[in-house]
């Protein structure tokens, strides 16, 4: 009766209560029913008027002002009643109901400043939200001829993302794809990351060459951070069917091929974005339904009682059938069930599947201001062809190693 009493009061505008006023509301009256059984059962003279002072600040707690202001005038009133029915005319009885209006009027304040700090926490959660959306976009399901899904696992629930970064554009040179990591946690890593998403989204259109990229993005690495900071990295590029993968000190990405997963490691190591990385490519040639596991340490380094999550051993189970969206889901279940819920570190994760070739897409950049052929020319060791290059870079030449990134700023030692 108590509480229906109390929805009738408190609805307005034809709104329907909150959760928490509901929860507020409803504790309140439970209260004030008990008190009043209790004080109709203990006889004519008043003795627990005094605690009903307790049912708005236990409204306070869940509901706004407004709710806990009805509350104490129905405690308030409440306790009136049982005073005047008991013929209670001393000064312990009149203190306690005004007791009960001054506990009502406190109540109400702090459940009004509580409000105020639940909005204002409830607007920074929304722009949040909104910032960690621009940097990192969600992926799919297509990019070129690509089947492609993206999964970020954050290990604190208060964060969508930290360190941990991926991106996908499509290119006049394909489609080129980057995951990262940035060591650190925190502000200070979400600031980093947004700095090599933004600037990997700016020069994946413009350079021809994967090693170019990598040049751009260690220099703006070096410019924001300190000594001791780093990004790893592995940039991926699929055109005509060519999968190029540049590794800077990044966990390998897993080809899953007809139930087999190869470990894409590169030709030599290289270190992260920061310490002036000179990668060498590896090229693979894709076949329709190959799909490509992308991920940060975060997922090989997951463990349980000493034991690291066996991802090589576990992703054709867990990747090989479905779509990539089920195959990232799968995988997400099958580690949470495996670190019993408890992270220790962000994971990305790009899980991405070669349809085949499509027709009328991009023309591969080797062909770039040429005539199509049916034949490329490749280089004697089985890797990319020549490339048109980038302005500002020399020409891919028979003796030319890897590129290596450099510029005005002292050389740092990984």
């Amino acid at each position: 009766m108590l509480i229906a009493v109390l929805e009738r009061l408190l609805w307005s505008s034809r709104r329907p209560l909150s959760p928490g006023t509901r929860a507020g509301v409803g504790a309140a009256a439970i209260l004030l029913l008990c008190l009043a059984i209790l004080e109709w059962a203990d006889g004519p003279e008043p003795h627990y008027i005094g605690l009903m002072a307790t049912a708005p600040f236990l409204a306070a707690a869940f509901a706004p002002w407004r709710s806990v202001l009805v509350a104490g005038g129905l405690a308030t009133a409440l306790g009136t009643v049982f005073a005047v029915m008991g013929g209670a005319r001393g000064q312990t009885t009149l203190l306690n109901v005004i007791g009960i209006a001054l506990a009502t009027g406190l109540a109400s304040a702090a459940a009004a400043v509580r409000q105020k700090q639940a909005e204002r926490i409830a607007e920074l959660s929304h722009l949040a939200m909104i910032a960690q959306q621009a940097v990192l976009r969600p992926l799919g399901p297509t990019v070129g001829g690509l089947s492609i899904a993206g999964r970020y696992i954050s290990a604190t629930a208060a964060a969508d993302i930290g360190g941990d970064l991926f991106e996908a554009v499509e290119t006049a040179y394909g489609v080129r794809i980057i995951v990262g990591d940035v060591r650190g946690k925190g502000l200070e890593a979400v600031r980093l990351a947004s700095i090599v998403l933004g600037s990997y989204r700016h020069v994946a259109y413009d350079r021809a060459d994967l090693r170019a990229i990598v040049a751009d993005l260690d220099r703006a690495v070096a410019r924001s951070v300190g000594e001791e900071d780093f990004v790893t990295a592995v940039l991926v590029e699929e055109r005509g069917g060519t999968l190029t993968v540049v590794n800077c000190g990044h966990p390998a990405p897993l080809l899953l091929r007809r139930g087999n997963v190869i470990p894409l490691e590169p030709p030599a190591p290289a270190p992260p974005l920061g310490f002036l990385p000179s990668v060498k490519a590896r090229v693979e040639r894709l076949e329709p339904g190959d799909r490509l596991l992308i991920f940060t340490d975060g997922l090989a380094e997951a463990r349980r009682d000493g034991r690291f999550f066996p991802i090589a051993e576990r992703a054709w189970r867990l990747l090989g059938h479905g779509t990539v969206g089920d195959g990232l889901a799968s995988v997400e279940t099958a580690l949470v069930e495996w670190v019993h819920g408890r992270l220790d570190d962000d994971i990305a994760l790009v899980l991405l599947e070669y349809t085949g070739p499509q027709p009328g897409g991009p023309m591969p950049s080797w062909e770039v201001g040429t005539a199509p052929s049916s034949a490329r020319p490749a280089s004697e060791d089985g890797g990319s062809p020549p490339r048109t290059p980038s302005p500002g870079l020399p020409p891919d030449r028979p003796d030319a190693g890897p590129i290596q990134s450099g510029g005005p700023r002292s050389t740092r030692t990984a």
